[in-house]
């Protein structure tokens, strides 16, 4: 699966990776559904740490389709609602 990182890139992770960051990525929502800031945060950064550890940079200049998207960082949980829509940021 390519994977974007708003800011940064894209990075292919084998699909033997789903289940792990799918994880992380359930307890991202529920911390957004709690307003639980620095869970908020901290979810985040294992999420981005994880993709970017489990996957292999792509070179800047493929433009390859992204089948997810993944907020920078910097984002914050505002912004991270708004590209949610209930679903979590990875399709399950």
């Amino acid at each position: 699966m390519i994977v974007r990182i708003m800011g940064e890139g894209q990075v292919k992770v084998a699909d033997g990776h789903f289940t792990e960051l799918n994880t992380l990525d359930d307890a991202l929502l529920e911390e957004m559904e709690g307003g639980d800031e620095e869970g908020f945060r901290r979810t985040l950064g294992a999420l981005l740490e994880a993709v970017r550890r489990l996957g292999e940079p792509l070179p800047d200049d493929a433009l390859e389709p992204s089948e997810l998207i993944l907020p920078g960082a910097d984002a914050t949980l505002d912004e991270v609602r708004d590209m949610l829509s209930g679903d979590g940021l990875i399709p399950g």
